[in-house]
């Protein structure tokens, strides 16, 4: 595939040489916890199948992962009561995409409260641990 850089964050994440917070993982995608979450919950959906984004991936790769991100989406509504969830998922730069590998974010979102800006910082580690321990749970 055209521009696929495999040193990118979330290739490292998927070859176990950074860290994350795992929240689900099978033979096609790993759900992570996004570390500068928009809303209380935010995660990423990532495929294994390197793809720089939706534009190049294996129509194959969009099969296997969607239903991981319905499974993510059903799991933050429930851990966070949140009043409903937002799918995005970006490509190339000018469509607002900073990591070139292919994601979904799944935010939870709630009535009257405004997602914050993705870019205002990392999250404190242990809460990104409590969040993550409440989405797993709700995944059982």
């Amino acid at each position: 595939m055209s521009g696929y850089d495999d040193g990118n964050i979330f290739a490292k994440i998927l070859r176990g040489e950074i860290p994350s917070q795992k929240l689900y993982e099978d033979d096609t995608a790993l759900a992570i916890m996004d570390v500068m979450p928009e809303s209380k919950g935010h995660c990423l959906v990532i495929p294994k199948a390197p793809s720089r984004n939706i534009l190049d991936a294996a129509d194959e790769t969009l099969g296997a992962v969607m239903p991981v991100v319905a499974k993510l989406a059903r799991a933050v509504k429930k851990a966070f009561d949140a009043d409903g969830v937002r799918i995005a998922q970006f490509n190339e730069t000018a469509g607002g995409q900073t990591v070139f590998h292919l994601h979904f974010h799944v935010l939870p979102v709630y009535a009257g409260v405004p997602l914050k800006k993705h870019s205002d910082g990392m999250a404190d580690p242990d809460m990104l641990a409590e969040h993550a321990a409440l989405i797993r749970a709700a995944l059982d």
